[in-house]
């Protein structure tokens, strides 16, 4: 007879994972991460088969996460720049506020367990960043630049910048302007905007 599942358990086995992972990288055990759950290594495989399916919920859970992050409270229909600025705050308010997830992210984004039908899910939720990035790009220099490599482009650079901001809190909000401007030139190919705009660029 199968053992009952608890929502709570399984929550706590991939809060673990990311903690374990962020630290320890891929190669962390699942008797690591178990430990870290509070549970026995059988328990852990009661929720997941194998640690592959443990790592492709953990990257589409944490990857899910920051894309709503970023796109939150988005307003339909503005203007191209203000709603980018709008997803890079939000992005970088993820990333500087879950120091642990994003570093786990980072180890699981190239792991070869990570599955093409789970970067699909993910890149389904993604479809608003996309859209954003492409009317962004519509008349600038990158207008004929893969997606892809937009999108890699401007993860590097928000990567860059969070870790000056968490290096440098003090700084933080200078570093996400500088940094969005940046992006911003990259994309559209256009001057900043004026200061009273670019001030609001950052963790506000």
């Amino acid at each position: 007879m199968a053992r009952p599942r608890s929502e709570e358990r399984r929550n706590a086995i991939l809060s673990a994972a990311t903690r374990v992972i962020a630290s320890e990288g891929l190669g962390a055990s699942t008797a690591a991460i178990a430990k870290e759950a509070g549970v026995s290594n059988g328990s852990l495989f009661v929720y997941f088969d194998t640690k592959a399916m443990l790592v492709n919920e953990l990257y589409a859970r944490l990857k899910n996460e920051m894309g709503a992050a970023a796109i939150a409270g988005l307003p339909d229909g503005g203007e191209p720049r203000a709603q980018l600025l709008h997803m890079w705050t939000g992005w970088l308010r993820w990333a500087t506020d879950n120091p642990e997830k994003r570093r786990a992210l980072a180890q699981l984004e190239p792991a070869d367990d990570i599955t093409a039908e789970t970067r699909q899910t993910v890149g389904a939720a993604f479809c608003a960043i996309a859209e954003l990035l492409e009317r962004s790009r519509a008349n600038g220099p990158m207008q004929d630049t893969s997606l892809q490599f937009v999108l890699i482009l401007t993860t590097a650079i928000a990567d860059a910048t969070a870790d000056a901001m968490i290096r440098d809190p003090a700084e933080a909000d200078t570093h996400s302007r500088v940094a969005f401007e940046a992006v911003w030139r990259v994309l559209a190919g256009t001057s900043p905007a004026p200061s009273s705009e670019s001030a609001r660029t950052g963790r506000d």
